[in-house]
């Protein structure tokens, strides 16, 4: 029998209804023992109760005693309440795909557990436990990424999750694939026989495309940040103006990211040696690539903000159907499961990190062309024999154009499922999931550009071969760190080499999350 490795990790209380998402993104990260409010459990055993009450009084409520989808008509008899359950799990297991990525899995059995926790979906508190059993543990069931539309649930994803509960189904212990009734024994628990309503609340519920579109939320934010870091060192590259960045020109127009941005950039330039070297250059004016980075980047912020307080808010919902209302004894159907709300939030962050890698690759454009950067071309000393960044900027452009794509909103997608009584659907799970990619090309342009603004900066600092070397400026403090950070990761460019590597390692320090306080204090997720 495999089992789970022990470790020692940090504690996290999970409070349903108060999850912030600072808490989500510890918990994506792993290496957190999670722990539920006991403030929870009266209202899950409460609503527990009145399930079994309703049972108990043979009273017909869907997704009690009845079938599920268009089948909601059809009562079942009392003996066969846990076969229907079960059966239920089962036939809902079509998942394909490659499996969801272990960040997302801990969060979809993280705030699944908080959804069963808010007391209105009526199942036993040992359900939650184990779901918050298996995250402790690091035994992460296998869920196939493709399968769901994101409305009646994420029916699919969810059931692949149900069925390790059930000793179905596969998870990974100490990343090695084993049955789901392995899984089970690793954190010393047997498969759960599901009681009345127990496995539609595990299937019913947003929480696969909420993962999805907080793992995009949370890797949008790392971009973003990588995106401004790797703006203000091509301004100082090519010399640029700060004064586009100046309070006073956003105060004016009142764009709160767009404020944000500019303050961010100002305190990551503060104390440059670079900018007071020029003041009459000439230059009149920097491409809006430059000098509009508060407008874009801002209102970039401003969509990862309101998508941030969506899945919040998503993240803490009951999303399950029917809900259970202990107050009044009801069970009510309605339709919490519809994710448009999150489907809207995975558009809006689709676009924001379209915007920041096209700016990103409009910069590096600039910085190759010697008229306008005043940096030699392609930033390569021997150009014509070397081509520099030529082709670099090639595959940013490829994968901007590729995010253009990928920014084309799926919530306006709708195909009807369940004989036309599922009629209109939210295609959140998908859009939420595309964020993914999305983020990863983003993060290749945004490395690049950092990549290549740090090579123009160090044409003055770098001599070339057999020259003495000169005086030069130094940035601000906070840049020359970045400035180290990326010379640890790639060398100056001196003569073409293998970029494929290097292009890897920028990719990676794009998506770091330890950015600098001017750049995290506005972030939303940071909070």
């Amino acid at each position: 029998m495999t089992t789970a490795t022990s470790v020692s990790p940090s504690t996290l209380l999970l409070r349903p209804g108060q999850v912030s998402l600072a808490e989500l993104r510890r918990v994506s990260a792993g290496g957190v023992c999670l722990s539920l409010d006991p403030a929870a459990l009266a209202g899950m055993q409460a609503s527990e109760a009145t399930v079994q009450r309703i049972v108990d009084e043979d009273q017909v409520v869907y997704g009690i005693n009845t079938g599920f989808g268009k089948l909601a008509s059809t009562k079942i008899a009392h003996d066969r309440l846990a076969e229907l359950q079960r059966n239920l799990v089962l036939s809902h297991s079509v998942g394909t795909g490659e499996s969801l990525p272990d960040p997302v899995v801990r969060m979809v059995l993280a705030t699944k557990a908080v959804s069963l926790a808010r007391g209105h979906s009526g199942v036993r508190p040992a359900l939650v436990d184990a779901l918050l059993a298996l995250a402790n543990a690091d035994v992460l069931p296998v869920i196939p990424a493709k399968g769901s539309v994101g409305a009646s649930g994420d029916l699919a994803p969810l059931a692949h999750m149900a069925c390790v509960l059930i000793g179905e189904g596969q998870a990974k212990v100490n990343g090695q694939v084993v049955s789901g009734r392995e899984a089970m024994a690793a954190v010393g628990l047997d498969p759960f026989v599901l009681g009345p309503k127990e496995g539609l609340a595990l299937l019913n519920g947003t929480q696969v495309s909420t993962a999805l579109a907080l793992a995009g939320l949370f890797g949008a934010e790392s971009v973003l940040a990588g995106g401004l870091v790797s703006g203000a060192l091509s301004l100082e590259a090519i010399k640029g103006s700060v004064k586009p960045f100046d309070a006073r020109i956003h105060e004016a127009r009142g764009q709160a990211g767009q404020i944000a941005v500019a303050a961010a950039v100002r305190g990551l330039l503060d104390g440059s040696e670079i900018d007071p070297s020029h003041p009459n250059c000439g230059r009149v004016q920097d491409p809006y690539s430059i000098r509009c980075v508060p407008q874009v980047m801002g209102a970039c912020l401003d969509n990862l903000t309101h998508a941030a307080r969506v899945l919040r808010i998503e993240a803490n919902a009951a999303s399950d159907n029917p809900l259970v209302f202990t107050d009044t004894g009801e069970v009510i159907s309605g339709g919490n499961f519809h994710a448009e709300p999150v489907a809207f939030a995975a558009d809006i962050i689709a676009l924001a990190v379209s915007e920041i890698g096209a700016i990103s690759e409009r910069r590096m454009a600039l910085l190759l062309d010697t008229g306008l950067s005043g940096l030699p071309a392609f930033l390569i000393r021997d150009s014509g024999v070397n081509s520099g960044f030529m082709i670099a900027q090639v595959t940013a452009a490829a994968l901007a154009a590729e995010n253009q794509c990928l920014a084309h909103p799926s919530s306006v997608t709708s195909l009807p499922t369940s004989a036309n009584q599922e009629d209109h659907v939210s295609m959140a799970t998908y859009g939420a999931r595309r964020l993914g990619e999305m983020v990863r090309n983003t993060a290749v342009i945004v490395g690049i550009e950092a990549m290549a603004a740090a090579q123009g900066i160090d044409f003055e600092r770098v001599p070339a071969p057999g020259a003495a070397a000169t005086p030069w400026l130094k940035s601000s403090a906070l840049i020359e760190a970045q400035l180290a950070a990326i010379r640890q990761r790639v060398a100056f460019l001196e003569q073409d080499r293998y970029l494929a590597p290097d292009i890897e390692a920028m990719r990676l320090w794009a998506l770091e999350s330890a950015w600098p306080a001017p750049l995290t204090q506005c972030l939303p997720s940071h909070a």
